[in-house]
């Protein structure tokens, strides 16, 4: 883990809630392909919204330093990076309707512009009125005018609901921005928990893989029932602890009849790098057949062997690296955007996103995202629609609806990543 830079908790003036109403209609729908998309990899940026009371919130955010372009002035002191962060709520994705606003600007100061450091800092959220709503929050490098979005829901208040747990780190308590974790114990905030019982409760996840976009099969449930359960005490501050050594989901509820709840996930790959030569791997079996899988897996080396399935599918080694680049960037890509119960790249936008790259233009509603590949409307674009899946323990998991007319498609791309002829976006 990088050295981290604390920026303090920012307390900054919202706009007053009244003041923002428009009913202004949308000219037209907002395209939110930049999200998924390579400029947003440019310079990171990660939030959460974390409850400390029930009119209480916070908004929490990280980014890299070394994402960050840093001046001097040209008189031999200090570089600085100035950065402006502020959000935005709306009623719903795409909505013109804004609720609330707020934004400061950061000035950091470093000796060393190329120090690799985590930036943290927060914003005090306002959540006057017990209601679901977006938030949207942004991160503008001014030194150089590039700009990072993120986007979360913030549910309607439901004491011990996901957002009143906040990972934290072991040694200094700061947020952590995942929920997913290799093993290991895991330290977690809740501050209207305190003094409570909680119950635990571990579900097993199959290593499944979503099926192609046109077939009928369908991925498969979630698990429901758990394979065992225990419970933890949270101590005064707050604070109580996780062991996560076996792989699976751990739910956490204040009772065992509480509808609201908040899960924590631990992986066995590399999550959300591509590292182990079983990272390399396992994402090949979307392009490969049984045979070729097979005979890679069980290759004395792995990594030369899947090293030289790109080597031969692309036609000479530096097209060759040029593709691996390019799938295992994506694969990484899907794990940072749709990780859920499965990493990113196990998921349906994963395996889309994999297979034919960031879409041309994707509009989202509370309940689906619709992907368009080429012009809308065109008859030779191509368009996925998600809808909202029904998990118990991540709202990040949308499904696919599977259609035969994709079929084509899908062999046609698949075909082109064997053949080396491979297209960013």
């Amino acid at each position: 883990m990088n050295a981290f830079k604390t920026i303090g908790t920012l307390i900054v003036c919202g706009i007053a809630l009244q003041g923002c109403m428009s009913s202004a209609p949308a000219s037209k729908r907002d395209n939110f392909s930049y999200l998924y998309g390579k400029g947003g990899s440019q310079m990171p940026l990660q939030a959460r919204v974390h409850h400390i009371a029930p009119d209480v919130s916070r908004v929490y955010y990280k980014l890299s330093t070394k994402d960050l372009l840093y001046k001097s002035d040209g008189t031999g002191g200090p570089f600085h990076a100035v950065v402006k962060i502020s959000y935005a709520s709306y009623d719903a994705f795409g909505s013109k309707l804004l609720l609330d606003s707020a934004s400061t600007i950061i000035d950091d100061e470093s000796l060393d512009p190329s120090e690799d450091k985590e930036l943290i800092g927060s914003m005090d959220l306002r959540r006057k009125e017990q209601r679901s709503f977006v938030l949207k929050i942004m991160a503008r490098d001014l030194n150089r005018d590039l700009e990072s979005t993120v986007f979360l829901r913030v549910e309607k208040d439901d004491t011990g609901s996901k957002q009143y747990f906040m990972p934290v780190d072991t040694a200094h308590g700061l947020p952590l921005f995942t929920d997913h974790f290799k093993g290991g114990v895991v330290k977690v905030r809740c501050e209207i928990c305190a003094g409570q019982t909680l119950q635990a409760m571990h579900f097993a996840v199959p290593p499944t893989l979503p099926s192609p976009v046109f077939t009928a099969l369908s991925t498969p449930p979630n698990p429901t029932e758990p394979e065992s359960s225990s419970q933890v005490t949270v101590n005064a501050d707050g604070i109580f602890t996780l062991d996560l050594t076996k792989p699976g989901i751990y739910r956490i509820q204040k009772d065992s009849a509480a509808a609201a709840s908040f899960s924590l996930f631990s992986v066995e790959d590399a999550y959300p790098l591509v590292v182990a030569p079983m990272d390399l791997l396992k994402p090949l079996r979307y392009i490969t057949s049984n045979q070729e899988y097979e005979r890679i897996s069980k290759a004395p080396n792995v990594r030369e062997a899947v090293e030289r399935f790109w080597i031969d599918a692309a036609g000479d080694r530096e097209r060759g690296r040029e593709a691996i680049r390019i799938f295992y960037g994506r694969v990484e890509n899907a794990n940072r955007h749709f990780t859920a119960e499965a990493e990113g790249w196990r998921t349906d936008r994963g395996l889309v996103n994999i297979i034919f790259g960031t879409p041309t233009s994707i509009y989202k509603t509370d309940l689906n995202e619709t992907w368009i590949y080429g012009e809308e409307n065109n008859l030779m674009s191509l368009t996925f629609t998600f809808t909202k899946g029904k998990s118990a323990f991540s709202d990040n998991d949308l499904v696919l609806q599977r259609d035969p007319l994709l079929k084509g498609a899908w062999y046609r791309n698949v075909e082109s990543w064997r053949n080396g002829r491979v297209y960013q976006n």
